[in-house]
């Protein structure tokens, strides 16, 4: 029988250093309105396959998990879900974020909080130097300065700063001592704000290099709101088949690993642990997603090195979980550069036991992206690109997208309506007098339980679009755009960052700001984040 545990109860157990899962089975949007410091996303619309992966491989079946929502019901959705899994300890937050709140502990806003309060913490206790705009603008206009974008080459690609070069957190102890000229050639790191430029600026301090490094102080949205203008559009980003590694940097990780506790284990000692269901175990592959599609470790997941450290809560649902780390060369052989970075900042940011895979020769590969799969998922009939555009002529057909609002609006199948999976009685009135209905998703799983809930809704016949909207667009059919469907307020499945909102961009950009700035007191006052406590 599930428990209901009241807050008091519920901070007793999180408290607690032992393995424990929170998971808050809201959508994006409405979580960051308010939840627990160290809660996941699995929102009900994607939970058959994002808690699985929230909880590791094999995690043990007695493992604590509590649910928590906003007080609408949707955490005993997500219970039941998982006691069908088999899982023994569930338990629900009585009341959900308002009663937590109400007892006077703390709700955090935003998203991946952990990580970008810790953030903050690396910067006042390493003392990582920043360069104001203007300062910074000075400094790239000299002669030789390197000017590196930590993030992914898709947000590199959306806006960055005039002059940058796109190399991906995770990727900058490896690979930019290959671009040094000398020793005082000066390096600046800028991301969106401020986590991954820290995190990314205190990594090549890490490394002892002899170069003065900076972070850019607020990132692009310092630069902007200062009057400054950023570059958008840009047609490159990080490939790492193009930027050598550098072995320069090996031994210096190697240190700063070791001295924060993390262990180099073989692939034996690995697999025995995958097999050991008595801790909850995370397999998280650090290479960039190229090199992870060209080979990797069955079973695990791609976490590119600077994005798991920022956004630790997105692979990583359970506290105290040990965590396997997997590196490589060309030919799968680690070489440990980006997974030690990872594992060192992983220990002081969660304390997690973090073990680095080494081996002489390398485990068997697959190939291709990480697959989901779920006993029991429905089996629905397919459309290609060309049997849905010839349906949409001939007419009677309704398109339901119920992938991500913010890629909706960038791009859809003409006619197709938006909706949540498991909101879906929402949109009904919206499909007109359709005789079929097809669902668009990426993920096809979304897009195959979205089918059956809508024809069981309906009684109308459903299928589901092959390949979703990229299949689409790939097929040469047209898509519309339009930044205001849905409008702001209804995009409750994301996050709306600054630059994804359609009026208030200065102000949300100021007020992101000045909440990571806020974050370290936030923490501080409800003492269950002991950063570098390893």
């Amino acid at each position: 029988m599930r428990a209901h545990l009241a807050p008091a109860e519920a901070k007793a157990l999180l408290g607690a250093r032992r393995p424990v899962a929170i998971l808050d089975a809201r959508e994006e949007g409405e979580f960051a309105g308010g939840h627990l410091l160290w809660a996941a996303q699995c929102p009900l619309s994607r939970h058959e396959w994002r808690a699985p992966e929230l909880l590791g491989h094999a995690p043990p079946r007695d493992l604590p998990i509590l649910c928590c929502d906003g007080g609408e019901g949707y955490a005993g959705t997500l219970a039941r879900s998982l006691e069908a899994l088999g899982f023994t300890a569930v338990a629900v937050l009585e009341g959900g974020a308002p009663a937590w709140a109400r007892a006077g502990f703390e709700l955090f806003s935003g998203v991946n909080v952990p990580s970008k309060a810790f953030g903050e913490w690396v910067e006042h206790h390493y003392g990582t130097p920043s360069l104001p705009p203007e300062d910074a603008e000075a400094l790239i206009r000299a002669p030789g300065t390197l000017l590196l974008d930590s993030r992914p080459a898709d947000e590199f690609r959306l806006m960055t700063i005039p002059g940058a070069r796109n190399l991906p957190g995770g990727e900058l102890a490896l690979r930019a001592p290959a671009l040094i000229t000398r020793p005082d050639q000066p390096i600046l790191v800028n991301c969106a704000g401020r986590t991954r430029s820290i995190l990314g600026a205190e990594s090549l301090r890490r490394l002892g290099l002899p170069n003065p490094v900076h972070a850019l102080r607020n990132g692009t949205m310092g630069w902007e709101l200062s009057g400054r203008e950023a570059e958008r559009g840009r047609p490159d980003g990080f490939d790492p088949d193009v930027l050598p590694a550098s072995a320069a940097a090996r031994d210096a990780a190697a240190r700063f690993a070791e001295a924060r506790g993390v262990r180099v284990i073989g692939l034996a000692e690995a697999a025995a642990m995958l097999l050991d269901n008595a801790a909850p175990t995370f397999l998280l592959d650090v290479r960039d997603p190229k090199e992870f599609a060209a080979g990797h470790w069955p079973g695990a997941a791609n976490a590119p090195g600077g994005q798991l450290v920022q956004a630790t809560d997105r692979w990583i649902g359970v506290r105290h979980a040990r965590v396997i780390l997997l590196d490589g060369g060309a030919h799968g052989v680690p070489d440990g550069v980006r997974a030690r970075m990872a594992g060192g900042w992983l220990r002081e940011l969660g304390g997690f036991p973090v073990f680095v895979v080494e081996a002489d020769t390398p485990p068997p590969l697959a190939t291709g992206p990480a697959r989901h799969s779920v006993a029991g998922a429905p089996d629905v009939p397919a459309l290609s690109p060309a049997a849905l555009s010839a349906a949409l002529a001939e007419g009677g057909t309704a398109v339901l997208d119920v992938g991500r609002s913010i890629a909706f609006r960038a791009g859809h199948v003409p006619g197709a309506v938006w909706a949540i999976r498991g909101r879906l009685g929402q949109a009904v009135a919206r499909l007109g007098g359709a005789r079929r209905v097809v669902t668009v998703a990426p993920e096809p799983l979304l897009a195959r339980f979205a089918a059956a809930e809508i024809a069981a809704l309906t009684g109308l016949p459903a299928a589901m679009l092959s390949g979703g909207t990229a299949g689409w667009a790939a097929a040469g059919l047209p898509l519309v755009a339009d930044r205001l469907d849905p409008p702001d307020a209804d995009c409750v499945d994301v996050f709306l960052r600054p630059y994804d909102r359609n009026e208030g961009v200065a102000e949300a950009m100021r007020a992101y700001l000045d909440w990571e700035l806020e974050l370290m007191a936030q923490i501080a006052r409800d003492g269950d984040a002991p950063f570098a406590a390893w």
